[in-house]
């Protein structure tokens, strides 16, 4: 089997860094209004909206938002311009909150989902709540305590999301419900997928679709671009570019997940493995290994789905994924999906600034190693 094309790891782009800060400002003013509100009702709830605070605030890479500002900013050619410039203004700011708050939602609920105990290098929000319940010796069962919890705080998130997009136009209201609805199907797809150990390829992408190239990348550029009136000019060329930056947004995951550096990316490398996660990873060495007979590796992949996974294990089944070519060929994907997307934006009306801007946002998204 061919190796891998070496991806080169990119610097953070400096639009990135500068969304990042704008936005993580302005989710730590709404929680702490949100804190100081709420505790003056009961200290109880000091406790949750102090982790869901955290949580937001501290990690994240905040492409969502980049995206959003990045289509707004995009927008602006031959006077259309929604602002005298390209910088985050408080309508874009404020959705690029919306989503990040989101995410939070969909992450917390991952986890519960998961039984993910690491998330951003702390302990996951039903993880935590567990916790405390069995050390404060409250009544009841610890687990289904933080469980509980971790589903209310995501509620939480969910609801504050929504309330950063108040003042929204309708064409951007009806952008966030199609995301929202999308990342709905796209878990439940993801959550069956895993159960009925499915080696569908086709299944697999349209989990990818939802739950990365739309959700990440196509539908962020689609509310920026509707939040400056040209949704109905820019959204071909959005989604162009938006769902190979996307897919291979995914892939670039499913790669760090199964060959990462733990230190890195905050969380456990092999959690994939345990869960049973069909990626395409998977899927492409379980279709060689089928193909030609390869009894010792379908047994190392037999052990995908066990949540007591060792990490003996875990190299083994890595082992697998690159004799089969199963890396080799993602890492090939990632490039072509990296020049179709770069294509795409090649004839849009878009501003020039934000179309080089979104493509080192693009490099970014498929050679970064966390």
């Amino acid at each position: 089997m061919s190796a891998p094309p070496e991806p080169r790891v990119v610097s953070v782009p400096p639009v990135l860094l500068e969304v990042r800060d704008r936005v993580d400002a302005r989710l730590d003013q709404v929680l702490a209004d949100e804190h100081r509100r709420w505790s003056d009702v009961d200290s109880l709830l000091d406790e949750p909206i102090d982790r869901l605070r955290s949580f937001s605030v501290n990690g994240g890479k905040r492409l969502r938002p980049a995206f959003c500002h990045l289509g707004h900013a995009a927008a602006g050619v031959g006077g259309r311009r929604a602002d005298d410039d390209t910088a985050l203004n408080d309508t874009v700011l404020d959705a690029g909150a919306a989503l990040e708050l989101l995410h939070v939602f969909a992450l917390v609920h991952d986890d519960v989902m998961d039984g993910s105990s690491l998330r951003r290098g702390e302990p996951t929000i039903h993880q935590h709540f567990g916790e405390l319940h069995e050390a404060s010796r409250w009544a009841g069962e610890s687990r289904r305590f933080g469980e509980g919890v971790a589903v209310l705080v995501g509620d939480l998130a969910l609801v504050l999301a929504d309330g950063l997009l108040t003042g929204a136009p309708r064409a951007a209201w009806d952008v966030y419900n199609e995301l929202r609805v999308e990342l709905v199907m796209g878990q439940f797809l993801d959550v069956a997928f895993a159960a009925n150990r499915s080696a569908d390829p086709a299944t697999s992408r349209k989990i990818s679709l939802f739950k990365s190239a739309k959700y990440t990348v196509e539908r962020p550029l689609h509310l920026g671009a509707a939040l400056a009136g040209r949704f109905d000019e820019l959204a071909g060329a959005f989604t162009g570019y938006g769902l190979p930056v996307g897919e291979a947004f995914q892939l670039r995951d499913d790669v760090l997940g199964a060959f990462g550096d733990e230190a890195v990316l905050g969380k456990p490398v092999g959690d994939d493995f345990r869960e049973g996660k069909p990626t395409r990873l998977v899927l492409h060495a379980l279709d060689v290994a089928h193909r030609q007979q390869l009894r010792p590796a379908l047994e190392v992949l037999d052990h995908l789905g066990d949540p007591q996974l060792t990490p003996a294990q875990v190299v083994a089944i890595q082992e697998v994924l690159e004799a089969t070519g199963a890396r080799a060929a993602v890492e090939r994907r990632i490039e072509d999906l990296l020049g179709d997307a770069v294509d795409a934006l090649a004839g849009a009306e878009v501003d020039p600034t934000a179309r080089n801007q979104l493509v080192d946002l693009a490099v970014y998204c498929t050679r970064r190693d966390r």
